[in-house]
C-alpha cells in the first residue's frame, strides 16, 4: 500500500484541483438550496487527503535516495519534452508544508469568510492555488515548473481581485498580474536558451551539465540573468516588489498563503537553478545585490506603514531577500531553512492579523489598541510569530542564523551587517505594531473585541505550536563540526541576538503618533513619506517605464494611422482614379480599343527593354 502511495505521489497536487472542480456547481449557482458551505467542506476534505497522503509518503522515504518519475509528453526529431516528478525528502517535505499551511488557512477561512456570499468561489480558487503550489514542490522539470508558475500567477490575480466590485482591488490584481508577467517572460527566454544549449529540461540534470558547460561566459551570464527574473517577480524582490504590497487587498486567508508559501515557490525554483548561477560571477553578484537591497529596503519601508497587513508584507520581501543572498553565496541549505522558518512564522502572523481585522472591521493600526486582554489567543499568536522571525528568542530564525554562522560555511562581515540591520529593523517594526495594536488604551473600534471563533482559533493555536517546535526541526544543521574559525563565527550569534533586543527596546520606547499627527521637523516628514510611499518606486515607474511604453504606443499608433494606412489609402485612390478614367474609354468603337491595346503593349515593351520592369515589380511587391 505504501509503495502504491509513493508511486502515485503525483496525485497529491490534483486533490486540490479536484476540490476546485467539485466547487463549480456552487460557484455558478447551480446548487442553491444547500448554500455555498459544502464547497468549502469539499476543498478542506481534499486538502486533508493530500496532507495525509503526503505525510505517509514523507515518513516512508525519509533518508532514502531520490526517485524520479517521467511522463513523456511530446517527442519529435531531437526535441523531447517530458514532465518529470522528483520524489525526495526535500520535495515531499515542501509538499507537506504546502498541504499543511493550506489546510490550516482553509479552516481559518471558514470563520473569516463565513458571511461572504462568494465563499464557494473563494475555496475553489484556494484549491486551484494549492494545486499549482503542490505541483511546483514535486516538479523536476523546467517546463512543468514554468507552466505551474503561470497557473500560480493566474490564481494570484483571481484571489487578489476576489472582491472585484472595488476599484482599488481591480487595480491591485492587475498590477500583481502584469508585474509577475515581466519576470515570467524573461524566465521563459532563459529556459528556452538553456534547453537549446543541451542543458536538458530537468533540474536534476543541471548539476552535471554545469560541470561541463560549453557556453561562453557572456552567454551564460545572459541566461542566468533571464532565469532569475522570474523568481524576482514571484518573490517580490526589487524592482518588482510592489505587487505584494498591493496584493494585500485580497482576503486575509489568501494572504496567509501568499506571504508564506506562494512567494517561497519562486524561491524554491531559484534554489533548484543554483548550479546555473554559479557559472557566472555576474549572476551571483546580482542575486546578492538584489537580495541586499530588498532585505534592507523592505525592512525600512515596513516601519512607515499603518495598514496592518502591509506592515507584515514588506518584511516578507525582506526575508526573501536573505534567501537571494544565500543562493548567490551558494548556501542552498540555509536558503531552505529561511524559507521554512519564515513561512511558518509569517503564516501565524497573518492569522493573527486576520483575527484582528475580522473582530475590529479595520486594519489601520493607528485606530487600534488595548486588544491583548480581550484577545489573548491572537496576542500570543502575534508574539510567537514575531519571535519566530526575529532572532531574539531560541526560535526558528535564530537556529537558522546559527546554522549560517556555525563555521561550516564561509561568511563575511558584510553578510553579518546585513543580517544585523534586517533583524534590528524588523524587531522595531514588530514591536511598534504590537504597541499600537495590543497595548495602550482601547480605541472606539476595539472596545468590543471578542476572541475569534473556533474555526479561526484552532488553526492559530496549531500554528503557534508548530512555530515553537520549528527550532527542533532545524537544530541538526547547527550542531555540525566547525570548519571555518574566525571572529565572525565567534561573535555573530551574540551580535544577532543583541540586535534583536536593541530593536525591541527601540520599538518599545520610541514615541508613537496617530495617523493625524505627523512630525514637525521637515527632515522627519521627508523620511516618513519616502518610506511610506515605497521610495516612490511607483512614481519612478510612471516617469520611466510607463512613460516610455505610453510614448512608444502613441508613436506606433501614429505610424499605423498616417504611414501604413496612408500608403494603403494612396494605392486605393490611384486605383479608383484610374478606374474612373478608363470608364470614359468604353465608347464601343473597336478602333479605340485597338489603339488602347497598342499603347499598353508599347509601354510594356519599353519598360522591359529599358530595364524599368524590375523596378516596377519591386515597387508593387513592397505593398
Amino acid at each position: 500500500m505504501i509503495n502504491f502511495l509513493v508511486e502515485y505521489i503525483w496525485l497529491v497536487p490534483l486533490y486540490g484541483l479536484l476540490g476546485a472542480v467539485f466547487s463549480l456547481p456552487w460557484c455558478f449557482g447551480f446548487i442553491r438550496k444547500t448554500g455555498p458551505r459544502p464547497a468549502a467542506y469539499i476543498n478542506i476534505f481534499m486538502t486533508l487527503l493530500s496532507f495525509i497522503h503526503d505525510g505517509v509518503v514523507f515518513s516512508h522515504i525519509w533518508q532514502q535516495p531520490t526517485q524520479s518519475i517521467v511522463f513523456p509528453w511530446f517527442s519529435i526529431a531531437d526535441l523531447d519534452l517530458s514532465l518529470a516528478i522528483e520524489i525526495s525528502p526535500v520535495s515531499v517535505g515542501a509538499l507537506q508544508l504546502v498541504a499543511g499551511i493550506s489546510l490550516l488557512a482553509q479552516v481559518f477561512a471558514l470563520g473569516y469568510m463565513e458571511k461572504d456570499w462568494a465563499i464557494a468561489r473563494f475555496f475553489g480558487l484556494m484549491g486551484f492555488f494549492e494545486a499549482a503550489l503542490g505541483g511546483i514542490a514535486l516538479s523536476d522539470s523546467l517546463l512543468l515548473s514554468y507552466g505551474l508558475l503561470e497557473l500560480l500567477t493566474l490564481s494570484t490575480y483571481l484571489l487578489v481581485g476576489f472582491w472585484y466590485a472595488q476599484p482599488l482591488v481591480v487595480t491591485a490584481a492587475r498590477d500583481a498580474f502584469l508585474t509577475k508577467r515581466v519576470g515570467d517572460i524573461l524566465l521563459l527566454m532563459g529556459i528556452v536558451a538553456l534547453s537549446s544549449d543541451g542543458a536538458g529540461l530537468t533540474f536534476s540534470q543541471l548539476q552535471n551539465w554545469a560541470q561541463t558547460s560549453p557556453l561562453p561566459p557572456f552567454t551564460i551570464t545572459l541566461i542566468g540573468l533571464a532565469l532569475i527574473a522570474g523568481p524576482i517577480g514571484k518573490c517580490a524582490q526589487f524592482p518588482l516588489n510592489l505587487w505584494l504590497d498591493e496584493g494585500m487587498e485580497g482576503p486575509n486567508p489568501a494572504s496567509i498563503m501568499r506571504n508564506s508559501i506562494v512567494v517561497s515557490a519562486g524561491a524554491y525554483v531559484l534554489i533548484k537553478l543554483e548550479p546555473v548561477f554559479n557559472l557566472s560571477p555576474v549572476v551571483t553578484d546580482t542575486l546578492i545585490i538584489i537580495g541586499a537591497i530588498t532585505a534592507i529596503g523592505g525592512s525600512l519601508i515596513a516601519l512607515a506603514q499603518i495598514d496592518l497587513k502591509r506592515t507584515l508584507s514588506h518584511s516578507t520581501s525582506a526575508y526573501l531577500g536573505l534567501v537571494f543572498i544565500a543562493v548567490g553565496l551558494g548556501h542552498v541549505n540555509i536558503a531552505f531553512l529561511i524559507l521554512f522558518t519564515h513561512g511558518v512564522a509569517k503564516a501565524l502572523l497573518f492569522m493573527s492579523a486576520g483575527s484582528i481585522i475580522l473582530t475590529t472591521s479595520g486594519q489601520n493600526i493607528t485606530e487600534l489598541g488595548g486588544i491583548w486582554s480581550k484577545m489573548p489567543c491572537t496576542t500570543l499568536a502575534y508574539m510567537t510569530g514575531s519571535a519566530g522571525i526575529i532572532a531574539l528568542l531560541p526560535l526558528g530564525m535564530l537556529t537558522t542564523f546559527s546554522s549560517w554562522f556555525n563555521g561550516n560555511l564561509k561568511v563575511t562581515w558584510w553578510l553579518l551587517i546585513i543580517l544585523l540591520i534586517v533583524n534590528l529593523v524588523n524587531a522595531v517594526n514588530f514591536t511598534r505594531v504590537f504597541r499600537l495594536v495590543f497595548l495602550g488604551k482601547s480605541q472606539p473600534k476595539t472596545k468590543r473585541a471578542p476572541e475569534v471563533p473556533w474555526q479561526m482559533a484552532i488553526p492559530m493555536v496549531s500554528l503557534t505550536i508548530i512555530t515553537l517546535l520549528a527550532p527542533f526541526l532545524t537544530l541538526n544543521y547547527s550542531l555540525s563540526s566547525t570548519t571555518f574559525s574566525s571572529m565572525i563565527v565567534t561573535y555573530s550569534l551574540p551580535l544577532i541576538m543583541v540586535s534583536g533586543l536593541i530593536g525591541c527596546l527601540i520599538g518599545a520606547f520610541i514615541p508613537l503618533r496617530r495617523g493625524w499627527n505627523r512630525p514637525i521637523q521637515k527632515s522627519l516628514r521627508v523620511i516618513q513619506d519616502l518610506l511610506a510611499y515605497d521610495f516612490y518606486l511607483d512614481k519612478i515607474y510612471e516617469v520611466t517605464v510607463v512613460a516610455f511604453i505610453s510614448n512608444l504606443a502613441q508613436f506606433t499608433t501614429w505610424c499605423d494611422r498616417y504611414v501604413i494606412d496612408g500608403v494603403v489609402n494612396l494605392v486605393s485612390l490611384v486605383t479608383v482614379f484610374s478606374g474612373n478614367t478608363l470608364k470614359y474609354n468604353t465608347s464601343g468603337q473597336s478602333q479605340f480599343y485597338i489603339l488602347t491595346i497598342i499603347i499598353g503593349v508599347s509601354l510594356l515593351m519599353w519598360s522591359i527593354l529599358s530595364g524599368q520592369w524590375q523596378n516596377i515589380i519591386n515597387f508593387w511587391s513592397f505593398f
